[in-house]
């Protein structure tokens, strides 16, 4: 498909902010529908930037080391075009816990994962009250692994830096949720608020609501909403701008922003598309958090925020081809601030016929149904993106 190709991309998150930004960059003609649902994941999640503690190699892993890898490219990209603040910072991380051989086991991890991941940083464990010096809140006798890499980035502020410089190079926004429109078996469009909008190919990154809109061509798709609570404190008259983002052995994590914010995550809630903030929630917060850092104590409780991560079956994000004419990127779950950028560039290049990494085979959305008649069509074309120059 030609660079001028009229593409809709159908969610405003931050993979579909990301892909609309991409798109333009490479001169196609893209218009963005936005539903404006509430409960987004971009609009609630915390911002950590860190995916290399987890314990799970593999494609996942692999999206979002590389997602984190690609932060300072794409905002170079965005500030050439006069959108400087992204809300992104490199500030370092620290891996806490009480227990010596679980410290000890984690700086292993991240020193056999540097020669893959040179953007981890430096590791070290460091020395007892070194963590508290970074984080004056935590808990003394926390030992500490240093993450020299880790950062955080406010999703509110990099989804709108993305879709304000896309909007700058020609696409077009439309606030109204969209649904899509076809013919001969082929997606040919979507119908967004009062227009039909005809296009060469859509690109549904709707986030947790990505089943609904694709029910015409997938109606049994699995991938669905997940509750996250996140509690924002404040802190006045603390300078928290450099404060490392905080991992203990198990949730809540915290991170801090500049203004004396400190931000606890997060639930993880089975609940549908309930979008209530919940007494249990935020207690169970708290309570984590406090034993983590008794410093908190006496911060107030500025906001509490809830979104839905969207999630699949097996954990793995869809990216690739459903039907003729569209594409679907959705489902990063829990990493979504930290592969959303990168997925959405990737999504951008299936949707021009652009080279793309093999391993993102193993996220074709045909896994995620039980349309036999999907997964043949897809299978006998192999990964082939759907519109070929």
């Amino acid at each position: 498909m030609s660079g001028t190709a009229r593409i809709v991309v159908v969610g405003g998150g931050i993979v579909g902010a990301s892909a609309a930004y991409h798109l333009a960059r490479e001169g196609a003609s893209v218009l963005i529908a936005e539903g404006g649902e509430a409960g987004t994941a971009t609009a609630a999640g915390a911002g950590i930037i860190c995916p290399w503690t987890v314990p799970a190699d593999g494609p996942s892993y692999r999206l979002a080391a590389e997602g984190a890898a690609y932060y300072p490219e794409l905002v170079a990209l965005l500030a050439e075009d006069g959108q400087g603040h992204t809300g992104y910072a490199r500030v370092g991380g620290v891996c806490v816990a009480d227990d010596g051989a679980r410290l000890d086991l984690m700086e292993a991890r991240l020193r056999s994962r540097l020669g893959g991941a040179p953007q981890i940083g430096q590791v070290e464990i460091l020395p007892a009250g070194g963590a508290r010096e970074l984080f004056p809140p935590l808990a003394p006798g926390l030992g500490a692994v240093w993450v020299g890499g880790a950062a955080r980035v406010d999703g509110r502020a990099m989804r709108d830096s993305l879709l304000r410089a896309a909007v700058a190079r020609g696409a077009r926004l439309i606030p109204s949720a969209a649904s899509l429109t076809g013919a001969g078996g082929r997606v040919t469009g979507v119908t967004a608020g009062s227009e039909r909008i005809e296009a060469d190919l859509v690109l549904v990154a709707a986030g947790a609501w990505t089943a609904q809109v694709c029910q015409g061509v997938a109606p049994d798709l699995q991938i669905g909403p997940q509750r996250g609570q996140i509690v924002h404190l404040d802190l006045p008259g603390r300078d928290t701008s450099g404060w490392p983002v905080v991992l203990p052995s198990s949730d809540p994590y915290l991170l801090a922003f500049p203004e004396s914010r400190v931000v606890l995550g997060a639930t993880r809630e089975q609940v549908g598309f309930d979008h209530r903030v919940t007494a249990g929630g935020v207690s169970r917060l708290l309570d984590g958090a406090l034993a983590v850092a008794p410093g908190l104590a006496d911060a107030t409780i500025a906001e509490v925020r809830a979104g839905f991560r969207p999630v699949t079956g097996d954990g793995a994000p869809l990216l690739g081809p459903l039907s003729d004419g569209l594409v679907v990127a959705a489902g990063n779950g829990a990493e979504g601030l930290t592969a959303g950028p990168l997925t959405g560039r990737l999504a951008a290049a299936l949707a021009l016929a652009g080279p793309v990494p093999d391993y993102i085979t193993r996220f074709h959305p045909a896994r995620a149904t039980g349309a036999s008649a999907v997964q043949d069509r897809l299978r006998s074309a192999a990964y082939a993106p759907p519109c070929p120059r």
